[in-house]
């Protein structure tokens, strides 16, 4: 018999980047423990995994609710993916479209592996709701975001481990415009503010720059679709 985890606890998939800590106030608004994993997988720069304990220390400060929902963090290392080859994430590589379609941020495979990691902390925690902000609405191209490829995934987590894991995408059909009005629903422009100042999207790591969208390089991948997003949450569009 398929044994029944807790779905009134979920376990948020943490970058500290925008949408992971947008999806983390979502779950903290419906469940009532929420706990967070994040990944040292060998990135090129650390700056995210400071932004994830920032975004933890300051969201609590929005709402006591939240402030008691929030449960541990653990961090775990995939570094592994890094020694499966170069991709701009985790190595010098120049940020730019491949041969294949896809940009070279792509690290094969990584969203499928985290979700695996996940859902075994989940299985060991009894937390029944796996929550991850992954967007195909407004993204990077990359085939490990798509709603098919996660619901696939989903079901092998809950064949695999035979337990009623669920796995919920509250950003998977909403534009980063769109998620910036999700943030100011769940907790007005103080939040959107503190969203804005600590967490941390940039490919490059830069934390040295200021624009009125966040830190970052401002012309990879990642600080265009941030930008865009901002100025048309802004303009209300």
């Amino acid at each position: 018999m398929m044994r029944k985890l807790d779905h009134t606890k979920a376990l948020v998939l943490f970058s500290g980047g925008q949408d992971s800590s947008i999806t983390l106030v979502w779950a903290l608004d419906r469940y009532h423990h929420v706990e967070t994993i994040g990944f040292n997988y060998g990135q090129r720069h650390s700056v995210e995994l400071g932004a994830r304990q920032a975004i933890r220390r300051e969201i609590v400060k929005v709402n006591t609710d939240w402030a008691n929902r929030l449960g541990p963090d653990t961090l775990v290392n995939a570094t592994g993916l890094r020694d499966l080859g170069d991709t701009a994430m985790t190595h010098e590589t120049d940020i730019v479209m491949a041969d294949n379609g896809l940009p070279t941020t792509f690290v094969p495979g990584r969203n499928l592996v985290f979700l695996t990691l996940a859902g075994g902390l989940a299985y060991r925690r009894d937390l029944g709701v796996l929550v991850a902000g992954m967007c195909e609405a407004d993204f990077s191209g990359y085939p490990d975001c798509r709603s098919d490829a996660l619901r696939a995934q989903a079901e092998a987590l809950r064949l695999g481990m035979d337990v009623d894991i669920a796995l919920e995408t509250p950003l998977m059909q909403i534009t980063k415009a769109g998620s910036w009005r999700l943030a100011k629903t769940l907790g007005g422009e103080a939040l959107v503010a503190l969203i804005n100042e600590y967490s941390h999207t940039c490919y490059r790591g830069v934390r040295e720059e200021r624009h009125d969208w966040g830190y970052g390089c401002g012309d990879c991948p990642a600080c265009e679709l941030r930008a865009n997003g901002w100025a048309s949450y802004r303009a209300g569009k």
